[in-house]
């Protein structure tokens, strides 16, 4: 059965590696017959979060941005897929914020069970992406239906589309978006 995946790019380069790994698990999603939307935040407007909670009471954000939609998406998809570059060992600053941003779900009825973490970094090691999937299951933790799953890391890579000559990633990447 075909599920609802969302990818939320969070990197504000264009074509950056971390948006270029989540093209090819995109790829081989759709390949598996899921129905894939790919969403950049890097175009968007995401004010931060105040602090006021009245979406725990409302239901949505009080602040006029680009959220509300992007919060729609978010509660519509069945599985959801972060991207993110590291930088200093944890998340683009852009994510923490689109994630602080979401919660309006909190008292809602939201739709995905499944999550995931895509990260690129110049450090290719199993512990620089640690404090980023730390972040990320801090938010899964609030959801108790949703489940963290795992983290796609691409190391190695520092300069700009770097990953374009690593082609062992890029089919790893692939093969990734097959199973989620």
């Amino acid at each position: 059965m075909a599920r609802n995946i969302l990818i939320v790019s969070s990197s504000l380069r264009a074509g950056s590696n971390s948006e270029l790994i989540s093209k090819e698990v995109e790829r081989g999603a759709l390949s598996a017959g899921n129905n894939v939307e790919f969403l950049s935040l890097k175009d968007r407007k995401i004010e931060f979060c105040i602090g006021c909670l009245k979406c725990q009471k409302q239901g949505k954000c009080i602040l006029k941005d680009d959220m509300s939609e992007l919060i729609e998406k978010v509660n519509n998809a069945d599985t959801l897929v972060f991207s993110t570059p590291i930088y200093y060992y944890e998340m683009s600053g852009l994510l923490k914020t689109f994630l602080d941003r979401c919660n309006p779900l909190y008292i809602r009825d939201y739709h995905f069970r499944e999550v995931y973490l895509i990260t690129a970094s110049a450090e290719n090691s199993q512990t620089v992406y640690q404090r980023a999937k730390s972040g990320i299951e801090g938010f899964v933790e609030c959801f108790p239906n949703a489940e963290f799953k795992c983290v796609f890391s691409g190391g190695g890579l520092t300069n700009p589309q770097e990953i374009k000559t690593h082609d062992e990633i890029l089919e790893r990447a692939f093969a990734f978006g097959t199973k989620i």
